[in-house]
């Protein structure tokens, strides 16, 4: 079984300016610049008899090149706590069409996708349990008005995802010019 999910690298100038708001919060586990990515769908375990036909009817998608933008940081988590700091991504027609695109693919290569409406996003961290709530609102709120130039998007990527105690490695497995 492979755990597989498409994505959207971003440019090392990008990637710098996130590294440089990756501070200041204790109990935040920053993420590596190389897991720095925008997930356009999440597929999970498959088989490889799966991932070989996801990889081609990837292949198949119709696009072509367009922008994004990144706005606003926030927190994903339940009513007691935060656990993940992201930061945003403007709405953006194509980017959602892109993602629809790769959710169809999945499905035409016969995996099944979790029921959950795509909220593009940049993970900047996940939170540790005891991370005091206060301090994670002033670190959003410190660096909420986080607003790129256009970022151009010219290629998605398949990448296999290993998980081990220190989080989660991830490897590019195809790209997929647009």
């Amino acid at each position: 079984m492979i755990r597989l999910f498409t994505a959207l690298s971003m440019p090392w100038d990008v990637v710098e300016t996130l590294k440089r708001r990756q501070t200041g919060l204790p109990g935040a586990r920053w993420r590596p610049e190389e897991a720095l990515h925008v997930t356009l769908a999440f597929y999970g375990e498959v088989t490889e008899t799966q991932a070989d036909d996801l990889a081609a009817e990837l292949a198949r998608i119709p696009s072509s090149r367009f922008d994004i933008e990144l706005k606003g940081v926030g927190a994903f988590g339940d009513d007691h706590r935060s656990t993940t700091l992201w930061a945003g991504v403007e709405a953006n027609e194509r980017l959602n069409v892109l993602a629809g695109r790769c959710k169809a693919a999945a499905e035409r290569a016969g995996i099944r996708m979790e029921k959950r409406t795509y909220r593009p996003h940049l993970t900047l961290a996940y939170l540790k349990t005891q991370t005091n709530p206060d301090r994670i609102a002033a670190w959003i709120a410190g660096h909420n008005l986080l607003h790129s130039p256009a970022i151009p998007i010219d290629r998605f990527g398949l990448y296999s995802s290993t998980l081990s105690d220190d989080g989660s490695f991830y490897q590019l497995e195809r790209e997929y010019p647009l």
